[in-house]
């Protein structure tokens, strides 16, 4: 791997000789999707020749993942540009053109509530009855009025009462709940369809968050997350296209894929002499690194002098001198202890344990025929059975109650007839474990039970993600938890060793990620932007020392 390769002075700390041509910082990436690939863009474009980007998977892209079928391309991933004005992803795709056959269907000015599109969304119960129209209408303006009060604890710095227990779920469904039973117009039967539509409204929002539920979505921080002004999104030839802009300048020998990391050994001292012996000695041993440029396999790393080693699971051991870590939430939640030593600090530890990511999976269903009505763009699960549950969780077998709904895909001239649903939490993980024809028999009973409908036939293709059983992923993307705020986003961003708290060379270890952003954390540009922002602080860095 060539830019693993050790320069003659690489003894020489960087930071003590400045910006030198003759001695590169080392810079190792961690992670090719969003983040990495835009980290390592800007770095390149900036004179840094030195960076090597290690990709745990077979592929670039991280949570983007497009699938061509047939004419269509279907999105297991990201899906929306969300916003216009001053987002990098949106400029990105409108200057390269990727908007040009972009439909009406597919962009949205108003609140994005999945796919959000022409014609008129059909709210079927679990009975096979179609809610009315004006009813649906008329509840919508209720839960959209009360969504827009849970915005108002953040930014107007609300006080938040005792009784929400600072929670989105619980304050929404008691408010909503309130004001459904005081209006003297409506009957008892109508007041119990709203109450069940409260429900699937809130499955609806679970999916948007990718939260287990929203009773888990702190009310206190959930204004903070910034909307882009504009229209949203999508990118009819698929989300890649961004990935393939962001990679396409970067040498194909700076990525590194099926590269897992194993641990990061940063700001080396003597604590590390035994750990590094013994990989030294199994490395004599097995000589895994005969044909590898990363270094000399009966060498000492700490001889070296590199503040930094990236120890990966083929057994290979990169030096750098930073190290820029893009890797998930869900990911860190999991291998933070194993993946760092010595171990982050406590602090970092309670930003990452704090803050939520849980699981927003996709099922697509393709059709021969559609089974719908030309008007119809989406078909939400309203369970009149739960009017009066106070949370939607449920037991393994049950997993398909928490679908919220089926969105039907347009235009049909380039998806044909083909269906999206939406799952989230501990449910998703469940219809992840079982095979394509349980999901595909499950799915098509529950379209007969709701549409009243018993001859609807078996879909003739199902696709569908599975983000949260994927280990170099481990969840769809990151939200503020009860207990966690915009402060933990900002903690986990702070780059180690922290400032002043030691003489050790600075910047070793930076983050990167969706869940880096305080407030555009669960977006692509939120994801995008992070990588940038790693990349500029290293930049000036380097800057401020040949000044």
């Amino acid at each position: 791997m060539q830019s693993c390769e050790i320069s003659s002075d690489s003894t020489d700390d960087p930071l003590s000789s400045g910006f030198h041509p003759h001695r590169q910082p080392r810079i190792v990436v961690i992670g090719a999707g969003l983040a990495g690939l835009a980290a390592t863009r800007v770095l390149l474009k900036n004179g840094f020749t030195d960076v090597t980007v290690l990709e745990a998977s077979d592929h670039i892209g991280g949570r983007v993942q497009s699938v061509k079928n047939g004419r269509a391309t279907l999105e297991l991933g990201a899906t929306w540009i969300h916003g216009a004005n001053g987002n990098p992803v949106y400029h990105l795709a409108e200057e390269n053109g990727l908007l040009e056959h972009t439909t009406d269907g597919e962009r949205s000015v108003g609140r994005i509530s999945l796919y959000t599109k022409n014609g008129v969304a059909h709210y079927q119960t679990n009975v096979g009855k179609r809610i009315p129209k004006d009813l649906v209408e008329e509840f919508s303006d209720l839960y959209n009025d009360v969504y827009e009060l849970t915005q108002e604890f953040f930014q107007n710095g609300k006080p938040v009462c005792a009784e929400s227990q600072n929670s989105v779920g619980v304050f929404t469904r008691d408010l909503v709940r309130k004001r459904i039973m005081v209006d003297p117009d409506d009957s008892e039967s109508t007041k119990k369809l709203k109450l069940s539509m409260l429900q699937q409204y809130l499955k609806v929002e679970s999916c948007e968050s990718s939260s287990p539920s929203m009773d888990e979505v702190s009310l206190s921080e959930f204004g903070e997350w910034t909307e882009i002004p504009g229209a949203h999104y999508v990118i009819p030839e698929g989300f890649m296209k961004i990935v393939d802009l962001l990679a396409q300048d970067i040498p194909s020998h700076t990525i590194c894929l099926c590269k897992p990391v194993r641990c990061i050994h940063w700001n080396y001292s003597a604590q590390h002499r035994d750990v590094i012996g013994k990989s030294s000695d199994t490395r004599r041993d097995d000589n895994h690194n005969d044909n590898n440029q990363g270094h000399q396999s009966n060498e000492d790393p700490l001889i070296l002098g590199q503040p930094i080693w990236v120890e990966c699971e083929d057994e290979e051991w990169i030096p750098a001198d930073h190290v820029i870590v893009t890797a998930s939430l869900g990911v860190l939640k999991q291998n933070h202890e194993m993946m760092f030593s010595p171990s982050l600090p406590e602090d970092k530890v309670l930003a990452i344990e704090k803050l939520g990511i849980s699981t927003t999976d996709k099922i697509f269903l393709e059709f021969d025929e559609p089974f719908w009505s030309p008007e119809c763009n989406s078909i939400q699960f309203v369970w009149e059975d739960e009017a009066q549950l106070e949370q939607l969780a449920y037991p393994e077998e049950l997993w398909y109650k928490k679908i919220c709904s089926f969105d039907v895909l347009y235009p049909p001239e380039r998806y044909g007839h083909m269906l999206s649903g939406w799952i989230c939490g501990q449910e998703a993980l469940h219809m992840e474990r079982c095979d394509d024809e349980t999901v595909a028999e499950t799915c098509t009973e529950l379209l007969r039970c709701f549409t009243g409908n018993p001859d609807i036939p078996k879909p003739r293709r199902i696709l569908r993600s599975s983000w949260g059983s994927n280990i170099y992923i481990r969840g769809s993307y990151s939200f503020t938890r009860v207990g966690s705020s915009g402060e933990d986003c900002e903690r986990l961003a702070m780059p180690l060793p922290y400032a002043n708290s030691t003489k050790a060379p600075p910047l070793q270890v930076l983050f990167a990620g969706e869940a880096t952003h305080r407030k555009y954390y669960s977006t692509t540009h939120g994801a995008l932007l992070s990588g940038q922002r790693e990349a500029t602080r290293l930049m000036e860095v380097y800057q401020d020392h040949k000044a």
